[in-house]
């Protein structure tokens, strides 16, 4: 049973339902054209011809449904057909028809339609039901079956096959009797042979002429012209070459350098080109010669204003507003100026891509979902042979279903629809998704039809030519090692050498990539490839990325007794001399390893770890007795050792006692230090009643040792469970083995021991609500420098307390591994609560003028915080300002002076996530260290890689996806490889209390309580 609801609507929508709502005999003319009115606007709809819209005013029904709503389940009998005017709908599917195993597979939304099953009575092939509250058309069965048969040539496109006619050999053909518009779908799956370019591929994707510039980027091109014209009015100027005149003209290297000059957020040249090819897409800058391509080179381009002959020169106020609009327009076109840069290099074809092309494609690549899982030299393939290809209008069809596969998609932008026939819509793909591969995978009919859902989709097009050419390559290229009849070993072998190397060349040259193998096979490769006349360098990248990610899928327990075969091992065969050199050359590449492994793992080894250490100098002690040659080797290694074992030991005899916020209490007396999972932690334990237990427990206990040193103060407790409680309420249930879980807590979240039934009535503590006056008297006293100073060397010491290894713990899963990440955490949580007490300070300032100084002084102090390099407070501080709950208050933002705006701008462009955050990469790609990167954007990087592959490929180490994770940590390595040690400001009267106020942030962290704070500040306009 369905249920409908009615309720009051707004007056302009009110009569065209309630028209709807009468008995179709009822209606009046007046009413169909009331009713016709509003389905015209429906995008379901709008290709239906005026006569067949009419027939659906007198016979449609309006629907409204509210959330949650089944329409009908699979395998019922259909009544209805229906089209989606407003809301969303889930479309459900089970495999043995029980709702509760059903699937969502894809949602239908506004100007969708469907039902269809009703002309043959064939049961629904899905569930239906409201994702929101959502308004439908509905037809009758009898009623739809009428219209079918009188406009099917019309209706088909609305309609999976076999009812809608797909073949884009209709699409010209016109019903004999009616003038009605055919199929709604077009098709462009029977296009010329995709695998060949035309004789000029600039032709292929030139503009039609008809085309017409969009509003925003003619604006933006007026803009830049008139600020040439007064900033730079020689760079427009007639132009002579090779005889010939070119009228008004500029040249592509000094519109680059011209742009370069005018704001500080365009990083390189690269860059540039990418906003003036936008300009040029559009045809608001021209090529004179119609080049589709813009170009930092000598090469004469015209602005559209420049190509009239009686165009107006630009007034002075109209050069003024220029200016004032300058660096907005040129923040708009640094936005969307990737995005057109990735589509010219596309449309060049494969042979015309530079080697900067082709780098620039790749980055691109690593941040696609669907490619996440292929080799390095695989997605380097791939850069090289991409096609572009786009479709302006919606219901397009790709491709249909039985025809032969020809080429595999990505989605770059847009959504398709997946149909199949008998089924309809059976799921919807979106950006990032790929298509298309199984048919060239197993050279097969293709298995559905892919119809675009929406206008302006553009793809990554990867030809079938080109596709196994890959796969060949691939397959050709690999190297497997078997022993008893399975892989343990797999290599790629790929190009190796400069990258502009050119294949042949001697330049270049091959070698060999590890791509999946046993750990003990990996290391065995690893160390016969080890080279010993060099230093440990990027030749040995591979070597030192199994240092790091060892962990992962190897322990210490069994790589040592490994290391030590390794280095004991001897050769079987060959003459003496070459068994000596065997012997010496493989004991030389262990020790190297072992000295890396101890200089990485030094903080995290463990008592036994010390002890093989300490008996791999003997032997290596002893074997320099008769090996003059080790003896090199033996001091650096006695060095390492000595420094890893006092350290190990130094922890183990003393640790450090944490108090609750996980400092000692006299941090100015020392260096800050990494906190050890055996470091030990005066922590408060509350109870439901709000008193509370101070424990004394490591670091790293585990939720099992919490409660049981809780249990051990109250006296008895039997069945005490562990709580997170954060200060807007809302509660994690921690479980008996979760290690560590003080760090995890949200910043003025606190811990609880309950019983089980008394979980639903804990409330948080007062003391967690956060202050309730700003710090304004005191902040607005401490210079902007001096806090961005005092921030960043906190900052830095937080970050350079992070061992490497804890960001592969908090990837894999520290429970995954049984390790502490309880330094990054602090790090991560650093950077909320830098953001909230941006947001704390605003929301808890009453005076409108100091708000806005409040907005003008955190603005410098992001400012200063960039200066330093200090990303992750720079990022906190601008997100801070972006939060809702300040964002939103206008009256405090229009009296922001319009410099401060134009920082907060540029600020916010750098923090533009489009193309996986391409603003930020490009900037912190030119710092030179020490840098505190945007750390949360590093950890989704190496999540995005984790999820994305998977650990193991048929029982073998899947060691690419660790050189993938291992790329991600050496960058903090880069990033920590100079001490930060910037000049401090000169020390004020406030220098002191700068010091401890950035340490001592005391914030709100709930919400819903600065959202209340920030509306009583500036109440909602009516």
């Amino acid at each position: 049973m369905v249920a409908a609801h009615t309720s009051s609507h707004p007056t302009e929508s009110a009569e065209w339902i309630i028209c709807l709502d009468k008995r179709p005999e009822e209606r009046s003319g007046e009413d169909v054209d009331i009713i016709l009115a509003r389905l015209k606007q429906v995008k379901a709809l709008e290709r239906f011809h005026p006569r067949l819209l009419q027939q659906i005013c007198l016979c449609g029904f309006y629907e409204r449904l509210e959330k949650g709503i089944t329409l009908f389940r699979q395998g019922d009998i259909g009544t209805s057909w229906y089209a989606v005017l407003s809301g969303s709908l889930d479309v459900k599917v089970s495999e043995t028809l029980s709702y509760q195993d059903a699937v969502t597979i894809c949602t239908l939304g506004t100007g969708t339609a469907f039902g269809e099953s009703i002309l043959d009575n064939t049961p629904r092939h899905a569930t239906i039901v409201t994702r929101e509250f959502s308004e439908l058309l509905r037809v009758e069965q009898k009623e739809f079956r009428s219209l079918w048969e009188k406009y099917h040539h019309c209706m088909a496109g609305l309609l999976a096959p076999p009812y809608g006619v797909m073949d884009s050999s209709e699409s010209d053909r016109m019903p004999e009797k009616e003038n009605i518009s055919n199929n709604s779908f077009v098709s462009v799956s029977n296009h010329p042979n995709k695998n060949s370019f035309p004789e000029s591929p600039a032709k292929l994707y030139a503009k039609s002429p008809s085309q017409v510039p969009s509003e925003k980027i003619l604006r933006a091109g007026k803009i830049l012209h008139n600020a040439i014209l007064s900033r730079a009015p020689h760079m427009i100027r007639d132009r002579k070459y090779h005889l010939k005149t070119y009228r008004r003209c500029c040249v592509g290297t000094e519109l680059v350098d011209w742009q370069m000059l005018q704001i500080s957020c365009v990083h390189s040249r690269i860059q540039a080109v990418g906003m003036w090819q936008v300009l040029l897409e559009e045809g608001v800058l021209n090529h004179v010669d119609g080049e589709t391509g813009f170009q930092d080179k000598y090469l004469f381009y015209r602005f559209l204003v420049d190509e009239q002959e009686d165009a107006l020169i630009a007034s002075e106020e109209e050069r003024r507003e220029s200016q004032e609009e300058l660096q907005d327009t040129l923040l708009f076109l640094s936005q969307i100026g990737p995005d057109a840069l990735m589509r010219m290099i596309l449309r060049k074809p494969p042979s015309e891509r530079t080697p900067d092309d082709l780098e620039i494609v790749y980055e691109e690549l690593l941040h696609i979902k669907a490619l996440s899982h292929l080799s390095t030299t695989v997605k380097r393939q791939l850069a090289g042979v991409l096609i572009f290809e786009s479709h302006e209008r919606a219901r397009t069809v790709l491709f249909h279903q039985g025809e032969e596969g020809t080429s595999w998609y990505i989605i770059l932008k847009g959504s398709v629809n997946v149909v199949i026939y008998g089924k309809g819509v059976v799921c919807t793909l979106h950006e990032g998704d790929d298509f298309g591969k199984l048919a060239l995978v197993n050279d097969a009919p293709r298995a559905a039809s892919i119809v675009l859902r929406e206008d302006n989709c553009h793809f990554l097009r990867v030809d079938k030519e080109d596709f196994n050419r890959i796969l060949r390559d691939v397959e050709a290229n690999t190297v497997r090692l078997k022993e008893h009849g399975q892989d343990v070993l797999v290599l790629e072998k790929s190009l190796s050498g400069s990258r502009n190397s050119v294949p042949g060349s001697s330049a270049a040259h091959h070698k060999y990539n590890i791509m999946s193998g046993t750990p003990e096979k990996i290391l065995e490769h690893l160390l016969e490839m080890m080279r010993l006349d060099s230093q440990f360098s990027e030749s040995d990248s591979a070597l030192d990325d199994f240092v790091l990610m060892h962990c992962v899928f190897i322990p210490n327990s069994q790589l040592c007794p490994v290391l030590r075969d390794h280095y004991h091992a001897q050769a079987s065969q060959g003459s003496e001399l070459e068994k000596l050199d065997y012997t010496l050359n493989n004991k030389r590449r262990v020790i190297r390893l072992v000295m890396k492994w101890a200089a990485v793992h030094g903080q995290h080894l463990q008592q036994e770890d010390v002890v093989f250490l300490e008996e791999f100098l003997m032997a290596v002690s002893d074997d320099a007795k008769v090996l003059p040659a080790l003896r090199d080797q033996l001091t650096e290694l006695e060095r390492t050792i000595k420094s890893s074992a006092e350290e190990t030991r130094s922890s183990q005899r003393k640790h450090k006692v944490l108090l609750q916020h996980f400092n000692m209490g006299d941090e100015k007396l020392q260096k800050r230090q990494p906190i050890r999972g055996d470091d030990e932690i005066l922590f408060k334990v509350y109870c439901s009643d709000h008193t509370y237990t101070t424990i004394r427990v490591p670091v790293a206990s585990s939720v099992a040792e919490v409660l049981e040193a809780v249990a051990d103060k109250l006296g008895s407790a039997e069945d005490l469970i562990l709580v997170g409680l954060s200060s807007a309420g809302e509660k994690v249930l921690y479980k008996p083995n979760d290690v560590s879980v003080f760090s995890t807590l949200s910043i003025n979240g606190r811990l609880f021991a309950c019983q089980r039934d008394q979980l639903d009535v804990l409330m948080p503590l007062p003391e967690q609500e956060g202050p309730s006056v700003g710090s304004l008297v005191n902040f607005e006293m401490m210079s902007s420098k001096d806090v961005a100073y005092h921030m960043t060397f906190y900052d830095w010491e937080l970050f350079h307390c992070v061992p490497e290894l804890e960001l592969i713990y908090h990837t894999f899963g520290r429970q995954h591994v049984k390790k502490t990440t309880v330094n990054l955490d602090l790090f991560l949580q650093r950077f909320n609560e830098i953001q909230f007490w941006v947001i704390t300070e605003v929301c808890l300032c009453s005076q409108l003028n100091k708000r806005v100084q409040l907005l003008k002084k955190f603005i410098k102090i992001a400012a200063h915080c960039k200066e330093y390099k200090n990303l992750n407070a720079f990022f906190a501080i601008i997100m801070g300002l972006s939060n809702p709950a300040v964002s939103r208050l206008s009256q405090t933002w229009e009296k922001l002076p319009s410099k401060f705006k134009k920082f907060y701008g540029e600020f916010e462009n750098l923090m533009d996530p489009s193309r996986n955050h391409r603003a930020y990469r490009l900037a912190v790609a030119k710092l030179d260290p020490p840098v505190i990167p945007f750390m949360p954007l590093m950890i989704k990087d190496m999540t995005f890689t984790h999820d994305g592959n998977k650990t193991f490929i048929d029982n073998l180490v899947n060691f690419e996806k660790m050189r993938m994770i291992a790329k991600t940590v050496k960058t903090v390595r880069y990033c920590r490889s100079q001490t930060f040690s910037p000049d401090s400001p000169l020390a004020g009267k406030h220098h002191p209390d700068v010091w401890t106020y950035v340490r001592q942030l005391s914030v709100i962290d709930n919400q819903r309580t600065l959202t209340q704070l920030s509306h009583g500040l500036e109440p909602r306009r009516s």
